[in-house]
């Protein structure tokens, strides 16, 4: 992996806590560090292959010059945003802003925030078995396929399959996703979220009927257990509903600590 980078670049804008600040606005020095693959730019001798440093440089410019935060964490991660988004072939980014005239009464030659984003390959299961299942599977595919924040979506087959656990419902319809995104496995908890209350998910019944269910699997080769998130998901071995439908777009994905693909698993419970 190749990388661009921009070393203390000069900016002016308005962000800051206090009223002087965003009245008179200050100089910043940016870090920015971008991880791409450029050899085809390089080989064929083409711009249109890589990453513009000075349109990149601009960029940055206008976002100073043009937007308002009293937080350079929120200035940060909202420029990480934009960039990842206007520059798809971005894998990874680093960025840095230093305020070296930050209103501190001390001497010191900068102060300011780092921060980094990459795209991660994830596994979501999607299912319905409430109203109109495949309309709320739709729904669902095109919220995400929209989000600027996700890229390269892989759908299933929709397969209509038994419950599980809480067997007094009605049958579902199942699928999978493959996303890329660069949210972080929380913020992509909440995003799911909010795209199951669109469609009044309700949380009454452990295993119980649902309009829309969308779950993360698997997440890089991320193995994480919180009180709101595990990952990879606890019981997707163990799931036919979850690994066939994965296994049509994702076979060769290896789950993280059982060290088996997604085929393996599925062959096991087939």
């Amino acid at each position: 992996m190749e990388q661009i980078f921009i070393q203390d670049l000069k900016v002016y804008g308005y962000f800051g806590v206090f009223p002087e600040e965003k009245k008179n606005g200050q100089e910043f020095l940016v870090q920015a560090r971008a991880d791409l693959s450029f050899s085809k730019a390089a080989k064929n001798d083409d711009l249109d292959q890589t990453v513009n440093y000075g349109n990149l440089c601009l960029l940055i410019r206008d976002f100073f010059e043009s937007e308002r935060f009293d937080l350079l964490e929120s200035a940060a991660a909202a420029l990480a945003d934009k960039i990842l988004q206007t520059y798809p072939l971005i894998e990874k980014l680093f960025l840095e802003i230093g305020k070296p005239k930050a209103p501190i009464p001390m001497e010191f030659s900068n102060v300011g925030v780092r921060i980094s984003r990459k795209w991660h390959r994830c596994a979501l299961s999607i299912g319905s078995n409430m109203g109109n299942k495949k309309e709320h599977l739709d729904f669902a595919i095109d919220y995400i396929k929209n989000a600027p924040f996700i890229r390269n979506v892989k759908v299933s087959d929709y397969l209509v399959t038994k419950p599980y656990g809480y067997l007094e419902q009605e049958d579902f319809l199942n699928g999978a996703l493959l996303i890329e995104t660069y949210l972080s496995p929380e913020k992509l908890l909440d995003f799911l979220h909010e795209i199951e209350n669109t469609r009044d998910r309700q949380r009454q019944i452990h295993w119980g009927p649902r309009t829309l269910d969308l779950d993360i699997l698997l997440y890089d080769d991320l193995v994480m257990n919180t009180e709101n998130l595990i990952i990879p998901h606890a019981d997707m071995c163990n799931r036919m509903f979850v690994l066939e439908p994965l296994c049509q777009i994702a076979p060769h994905l290896v789950h993280p600590w059982k060290h088996k693909s997604i085929m393996e698993l599925y062959e096991e419970i087939k």
